[in-house]
């Protein structure tokens, strides 16, 4: 397109703006407003409906009732598996109206959603559709007379609190494996990025999802998904956010009816370079890209840079020279490879970090810039000889912000990496295939690469350890996130037959 075609398209549309619940767009009476804020250039996009606590009964009671009377989870594997298929399909013939929506709301490069994200949301509702008939029940030993069995069952209903940074991919890696299960789900996005979501649940519906099946409500997070959590009709949820808001999720479903959680929150995580690291220029090229895709607005962000002396003046300047290709420039603009911060608030926060900061020498960055006039944008920003336990290295930052530190040898580059409290990912670049092993085998962390950052699959479990959480999306292993089982013992005697 030109380069007015995508500026020109945002102003014309006009997207969704109430929850949508058991098969329509509904107003909640009551609802106050919110408005929801481009940071391309700051101005209002659409002033969107909290419905609060009445919303959230209401698509509870909507997902009950369809999960009790079984218009979703009795349906023939099969015939779930093509629903999702077309809902797929649907998401993909959406992918222009689905791009612009994700760029207006959070600042992406409408080019990474146009050629990735899209098709990594489609991608995973097409691959659980694929799984549906992947769970598979037990037959256990009995005597002759008996028969037990154990069996996978959906648990009902599914609330899944998701953030703004990938919106719709992390959306799908939760809906996407709780429908094929047969679970009921009320999908509640962040404030920041409400339009993609409410898109979605219009597409659920043209591709065959019965009513009730698939609700999604916007709202804040202490209204609407507080009452998500807190909620006794919801058998489960599954969250990904900060910190502070996760054990806050987790509080309120054990004070209410002790439901399932599943929490996701964030990261600090290292890469460790050793000298006999053997490419250089692909090193430093991953090393940018995992701090400043997104514009390092991402839980797997490799925020922590861990070099060995010999060749940290290489790395460094491989890594400069690397960053400086990403530039902010108009998140509309195809050419775009680096958007803005997703708001005021989170700049601010970014920003007062740096500005607290004490520790190392910054190298590049740290002071806003404005390539679109009012919008919230930030360059790659690199600070060298971190103290690692600093409040600049330990905390998520969650901006384009890469500390740099180094280490003697493998035992100081092992406890550097693991002294966090996240434990999301991390990586280790090394020439030693020993090396590689024992540190992948070492590092506290849910996913780890060698010789590599952000290798992501929706075949491969992703989630964390200690202060992340313990819930895990993608892969096979989701399905039974969203599952439970039944022990059924039957005694023939006496049953005639």
């Amino acid at each position: 397109m030109s380069a007015a075609a995508w500026p020109a398209r945002a102003e014309r549309w006009m997207p969704e703006t109430s929850a949508f619940i058991d098969g329509a767009f509904t107003a909640i009476a009551g609802a106050t407003a919110f408005e929801t804020i481009s940071p391309r250039d700051g101005a209002v996009i659409a002033r969107l409906e909290d419905g609060g606590a009445p919303a959230a009964d209401a698509a509870v009671a909507a997902a009950r009732k369809a999960f009790d009377d079984g218009r979703w989870r009795r349906l023939e594997p099969r015939a779930r598996a093509e629903i999702m298929r077309r809902f797929a399909a649907l998401v993909l013939q959406s992918r222009d109206e689905l791009a612009l929506a994700e760029s207006l709301d959070v600042g992406k490069p409408i080019t990474q959603m146009l050629t990735a994200e899209v098709d990594e949301t489609a991608e995973a509702i097409r691959w659980y559709a694929d799984a549906i008939d992947k769970v598979h029940d037990e037959v256990l030993p009995s005597p002759e007379h008996a028969l037990l069995t154990v069996t996978r069952e959906p648990m009902g209903v599914i609330a899944a609190i998701v953030p703004w940074n990938f919106s719709i991919i992390i959306a799908a890696w939760k809906f996407a494996p709780a429908l094929a299960t047969g679970n009921s789900v009320v999908l509640k996005p962040s404030e920041l990025s409400t339009l993609p979501a409410l898109i979605l649940a219009r597409l659920a519906a043209e591709a065959g999802i019965p009513d009730g099946v698939f609700n999604v409500v916007p709202g804040r997070g202490a209204t609407v998904g507080a009452a998500l959590a807190q909620h006794p009709d919801v058998d489960k949820v599954t969250f990904t956010g900060s910190t502070a808001v996760g054990r806050r999720v987790a509080v309120n479903a054990a004070s209410s009816n002790g439901k399932a959680v599943a929490i996701e929150a964030g990261g600090k995580s290292p890469q460790v370079v050793f000298e006999d690291v053997e490419d250089l220029d692909r090193l430093a090229e991953t090393v940018a890209a995992s701090i400043l895709y997104n514009a390092g607005q991402a839980c797997t962000a490799g925020s922590r840079l861990l070099v060995q002396e010999g060749v940290h003046d290489q790395v460094v300047e491989k890594v400069l020279a690397a960053a400086a290709a990403w530039v902010p420039a108009d998140p509309l603009s195809e050419a775009t490879k680096m958007g803005a911060i997703a708001s005021r608030a989170q700049l601010d926060g970014i920003l007062a970090t740096l500005t607290a900061n004490r520790s190392g020498d910054l190298l590049t960055g740290g002071e806003p810039v404005e390539p679109v006039r009012g919008g919230f944008y930030l360059p790659p920003t690199i600070v060298d000889h971190v103290d690692n336990a600093s409040p600049i290295a330990q905390q998520e930052v969650f901006g384009p912000v890469l500390t740099i530190s180094t280490f003697r040898d493998e035992a100081e580059a092992l406890h550097l990496a693991n002294d966090t409290v996240y434990g999301l990912a991390a990586s280790v670049w090394t020439g030693s295939l020993g090396r590689a092993h024992r540190m992948t085998r070492e590092m506290h962390a849910g996913i780890v690469w060698a010789n590599d950052f952000n290798a992501l699959g929706i075949d491969r479990p992703f989630g964390g350890v200690k202060g992340t959480g313990s819930g895990r999306d993608k892969g096979v292993q989701a399905l039974t996130q969203y599952t439970t089982t039944k022990t059924s013992w039957i005694d023939f005697r006496g049953a005639g037959g």
